[in-house]
């Protein structure tokens, strides 16, 4: 391979830290947050790996991070992205990690400060997967955000026992996955959307019903799914008056599992007899968390999740490819259309 360039072009955080007024979940524009520039190429540590991005993905969490909502710091002048796909240009000394050299990969950056929203990124070697020749470029670059994340919240709901369980943020990639495997499994997904369009979408996907939360009967059809299915586990990316009405209908031992904050309102609980006397429960899911708890269960599920996308079971709905020269000016646009993912292509 050849040697690294000198310099390289990226997004580079703006800001520091964490923001001190909260300012939503939508990217209305980058200037705010990132900007485009050139700096030096990095080199990796011992443990890790430098890789040329082929494409980079734009998940919920990016934008939460970039706007400092996100429950990790800002780094300003370095270069945005938490995931991506490409080829390890360079390695450091570790066996480890000179294993992987001009391998094609899956990876995360992590907490290196290194993105993917740039010509190079760094990343853990521990936390790059050698992609099989079957899966795309657009699948390895959205590879572990939500597909490992769908895969360890589906074993939630596995080891719970009950078919039926509730989804929010229901036309998400994470969403889609995750009906995907339950419907081979005869789970029964309920997935709460805000535009009757996705409806179909979404019960072609698997979902046993699609509620719309903007619809004048969504609380009566809620109260009616809830008490013919008696879900036990709700999936939630959104929180918010909506999670809290759906908890609040939820049966007896009732877990409400958040991984994501999409609504900035004040989340409430309108009658916390409820965790005492029904024996609900609240808590939180991070997939590093997961991953560090349950090592033999995160290389089950990296095999899984490149089996289901090159055997076309999975697939990622791309909205578009957008050059890094031409991020600053399209990807809000490009993020609010619906129901795909926004990439950057180096």
């Amino acid at each position: 391979m050849t040697n690294p360039p000198a310099s390289m072009k990226a997004l580079l955080l703006t800001n520091d830290g964490y923001a001190t007024v909260p300012s939503g979940t939508v990217l209305e524009a980058m200037e705010p947050y990132v900007a485009s520039g050139t700096i030096d190429v990095p080199s990796p540590g011992p443990s890790q790996l430098l890789i040329k991005v082929s494409l980079a993905s734009i998940n919920p969490s990016d934008v939460m991070f970039v706007k400092g909502l996100y429950g990790q710091p800002r780094a300003k002048g370095q270069p945005a992205g938490f995931e991506g796909v490409g080829i390890v240009a360079a390695a450091g000394s570790e066996p480890a990690a000179q294993a992987l050299i001009g391998r094609r990969v899956a990876f995360a950056t992590g907490v290196t400060n290194w993105g993917s929203w740039a010509e190079y990124a760094v990343a853990e070697a521990s936390a790059a997967i050698p992609l099989i020749d079957g899966v795309a470029d657009a699948d390895g670059a959205a590879m572990i955000v939500n597909p490992l994340t769908a895969l360890a919240m589906f074993d939630i709901v596995r080891e719970e026992g009950v078919k039926a369980f509730i989804l929010t943020a229901g036309a998400s990639q994470l969403c889609k996955l995750i009906m995907g495997v339950a419907r081979e499994e005869g789970y029964r997904p309920i997935a709460i959307v805000r535009r009757d369009d996705q409806i179909p979408l979404l019960e072609a996907a698997g979902a046993a019903h699609v509620l719309n939360a903007e619809s004048a009967d969504f609380r009566g059809r809620l109260r009616e799914v809830m008490k013919a299915e008696q879900p036990r586990i709700f999936l939630d990316a959104v929180t918010g008056p909506l999670a809290s009405a759906i908890f609040d209908a939820m049966p007896r031992r009732g877990r409400w599992i958040v991984y994501g904050r999409l609504d900035p309102t004040a989340t409430t609980i309108r009658e916390p007899g409820q965790l005492i006397f029904q024996d609900k429960k609240i808590e939180g899911f991070w997939l590093r968390d997961w991953m560090l708890r349950h090592p033999e269960r995160r290389l089950a599920a990296v095999a899984d999740a490149q089996k289901r996308f090159a055997d076309g079971r999975w697939s990622t709905d791309v909205t578009a490819v957008v050059p890094l020269g031409e991020a600053m000016r399209r990807v809000p646009e490009e993020l609010a259309k619906p129901n795909g993912k926004v990439f950057i292509a180096p």
